[in-house]
């Protein structure tokens, strides 16, 4: 009893000492709270939109920011009677996403994974009709340019025949493969590989 009694005493002499030297106990978090938000990747919807002319319309492509997938809105031309083909556009989407950024947008943020040398075609003998190669196979695109081009091709309604689903392969016998940009992908392209199911 003794002992604990100068036990319990030692202990109270200590918390009066360490209150005397202005050291407070303090609680060790057991919770954390929300990532804070980055600043950047807000443009205005005029900084996005060049003014358009004759064979040109609006559409959205699908930059890197905060290592995430944001839309942007750019302008591409095409000429009227070709606005309904598909590997036109892709093609004109493509270059969106492997050209220079401007200005706003590097200050911005953005950034873009697609190389200058990535280029689209169309369906091979026996695809789909819906079908889009690569000139490299895209599993040997890194995970953010793939995200790139997935949810900007599903995006444009043109690009897929409407549907959601994008039937994306490479070059030779590269196989067809089903890619959709899901929310998951959006949030973490470098991560979360674009979902894919093989085309007959």
């Amino acid at each position: 009893m003794r002992q604990r009694g100068r036990l319990w005493g030692l202990l109270g002499l200590t918390a009066v000492l360490l209150s005397g030297c202005g050291i407070r106990p303090t609680e060790v978090p057991t919770e954390f709270g929300a990532a804070p938000t980055r600043v950047g990747c807000a443009m205005s919807r005029t900084e996005g939109v060049r003014a358009q002319a004759a064979g040109q319309f609006g559409v959205q492509i699908y930059l890197v920011c905060t290592s995430q997938l944001v839309t942007v809105d750019r302008t591409v031309t095409v000429p009227h009677d070709r606005t309904s083909d598909r590997v036109g556009v892709a093609r004109e989407l493509l270059a969106q996403l492997a050209g220079p950024l401007s200005g706003k947008e590097k200050q911005a943020g953005y950034t873009t994974d697609v190389g200058s040398r990535t280029k689209v075609s169309g369906p091979r003998a026996g695809d789909p009709a819906d079908a889009l190669r690569l000139n490299v196979p895209p599993d040997d695109l890194s995970p953010y340019a793939l995200a790139q081009i997935v949810c900007t091709f599903a995006n444009s309604k043109v690009a897929v025949d409407g549907e959601d689903r994008v039937a994306l392969g490479g070059p030779g016998d590269d196989p067809l493969r089903g890619y959709e940009c899901t929310d998951a992908v959006k949030a973490r392209p470098g991560i979360a590989p674009a979902p894919a199911e093989t085309v007959g």
